[in-house]
């Protein structure tokens, strides 16, 4: 289990369940330092003092707040520990919602939440239950690093899982990437749907969703280290310019079937343009006939 990041309670109502929070979520990028690159010399973040203009040790070093130019109160991690707030030390849950109608956006990481010893573990078991039978989630408020923060929490199998959430006025306004007014046709609206139909899937499962990023940058490390010729890059795929929307999307459809082992089936694209046209030329031709014979009469 990793290390523990915070420890408090759940309250709902007048039941209170000991805590533990760990990290339900692990980073397995790569991670660079900083080097000179003359001779390799690790570069440093020195943190100085702008008033003795000395290099100060962690053990000097806290928070504070500039309330006016040159006017700083300091606060120490132990207030911020002991703030007057019901949320410092539990996480007091405020409501249960169906997750559907929780925006996704406001969803962030994600922690386990561990119960701290055997006192725990009754209602820890009976919160877990209920959520699962109710179908729903848990909304509730918290405070750590300095701050209140507004959690969800739903079940993970057998463990509960709180998740940090957004507040309403930290999500921006999606009215300002509102995308030009076009029209679109019922017949690609349709053809939308069959890609849809074609690309989905049960789970997240597969090579396409593997880290090939971390992959290729081991792959570049490892070569440099036994100095052997970096791997070639393959060549890009050129976007190209959609001309046909329909056209793409009918691709689309039978590239998604034909990666799915699928027979590639080439439909028609529909021909109303086409058969539009037809008629106009005719009708051009008779009356160029037309004009011509009547021309030849007066000539006549």
């Amino acid at each position: 289990m990793p290390r523990t990041i915070w420890s408090g309670a759940i309250s709902f109502g007048l039941v209170t369940i000991p805590i533990r929070v760990a990290s339900a979520t692990e980073n397995h990028s790569i991670q660079f330092h900083q080097y000179h690159l003359e001779d390799m010399g690790r570069v440093r973040v020195r943190k100085i003092c702008d008033l003795e203009d000395r290099e100060i040790p962690q053990s000097e070093i806290g928070k504070g707040y500039e309330y006016a130019k040159d006017q700083v109160v300091a606060i120490s991690d132990a207030e911020l520990q002991d703030l007057p707030l019901p949320t410092a030390k539990a996480i007091e849950i405020q409501a249960f919602v169906p997750l559907e109608s929780i925006d996704p956006i406001r969803i962030a990481e994600g922690y386990y939440l561990v119960p701290d010893g055997q006192v725990a573990a009754k209602p820890y078991k009976l919160l877990r239950q209920a959520l699962g039978r109710s179908s729903k989630v848990a909304i509730a408020k918290y405070a750590w690093s300095g701050r209140e923060r507004l959690g969800l929490l739903r079940l993970r199998d057998d463990a509960i899982v709180l998740h940090a959430m957004r507040w309403p006025d930290e999500v921006r306004d999606p009215a300002a990437v509102d995308p030009p007014h076009e029209t679109v046709s019922e017949e690609e609206i349709e053809q939308a749907l069959a890609l849809i139909d074609r690309m989905t899937q049960d789970d997240l499962e597969g090579s396409e969703f593997t880290d090939t990023y971390t992959d290729a940058l081991a792959k570049i490390i490892e070569a440099k280290r036994e100095e052997k010729p970096l791997p070639e890059a393959p060549e890009p795929e050129q976007p190209g310019r959609v001309l046909d929307l329909m056209a793409a999307l009918n691709e689309s459809v039978q590239q998604a079937k034909a990666s799915r082992g699928e027979d590639a089936d080439v439909h028609e694209m529909p021909k109303k343009k086409a058969a539009k046209k037809q008629p106009a030329k005719k009708t051009t031709a008779k009356k160029t006939t037309k004009k011509t014979t009547a021309r030849r009469s007066r000539s006549a």
